[in-house]
């Protein structure tokens, strides 16, 4: 499974980082970036947390 971010969907909302704090990690001004995008198994929930919490649909997971 494979977390994907669409950096122009994401509005700096910090939304996505308290359920997945090891896996998503917020710019000096606030966007979302991946420290991983590779997801073991017992990461994928903590991903689909991040990805239902974004308001904005720019993450997703795919396999």
């Amino acid at each position: 499974m494979k977390l994907h971010i669409d950096s122009t969907r994401c509005q700096g909302y910090g939304e996505c980082l308290p359920p997945a704090p090891g896996l998503i990690d917020l710019d000096e001004w606030g966007y979302a970036r991946l420290l991983v995008v590779e997801l073991t198994g017992d990461q994928e929930t903590a991903a689909r947390a991040a990805v239902d919490a974004c308001p904005n649909s720019a993450l997703r997971l795919e396999r």
